[in-house]
């Protein structure tokens, strides 16, 4: 009976990491986002194979910002580990008095705090390291920002995270 059962036990685990790594899905990641704007920590959450919610956590000289995001994801150039996606959401946050950077070079220095608003996007590829529960991502963040602009910018940015 014990021999029985451990090699159950052993059968059942290469099924389910065999089938893991084939998939190369994953329904929740943990990671860090660097930014034009701010660096900070990032959660995804799939709420179907194809649609995502992430939420960023960014800090930045003098501030903090929260974003969150709603993402449609695609199948990019026929590779299974390799997704497109694009959506859109908001951001809110503080930044005390200092030099705030843009990527357009049209820096501006405020005298004191000031609270951020906005609408973002989002526009970028996702890499699942095959065998790995890593992902990684570049994309591009068009943002509006409304309580400090109004302006329109768009940055880099670049991911990193832990997929379960």
């Amino acid at each position: 009976m014990k021999k029985l059962l451990v090699c159950s036990f052993i059968l059942a685990s290469f099924l389910l990491i065999s089938s893991r790594s084939n998939a190369q899905e994953y329904k929740t990641a943990v990671g860090l986002k660097f930014g034009g704007y701010e660096n900070g920590i990032s959660a995804k959450y799939f709420t179907t194979n194809d649609v995502a919610l992430e939420g960023l956590l960014g800090f930045r000289s003098h501030g903090v910002v929260i974003t969150g995001l709603y993402e449609i994801h695609q199948e990019a150039f026929g590779v299974k580990e390799l997704k497109f996606y694009y959506g859109a959401g908001a951001h809110i946050g503080a930044i005390g008095s200092g030099l705030y950077r843009r990527f357009n070079g049209d820096d501006q220095y405020y005298n004191n705090s000031h609270i951020l608003l906005g609408v973002d996007g989002v526009l970028g590829l996702e890499y699942v390291i095959p065998q790995s529960p890593i992902a990684v991502s570049l994309d591009l963040n068009p943002r509006a920002e409304l309580a400090t602009g109004p302006f329109f910018d768009i940055a880099p940015g670049l991911g990193i995270k832990y997929t379960f």
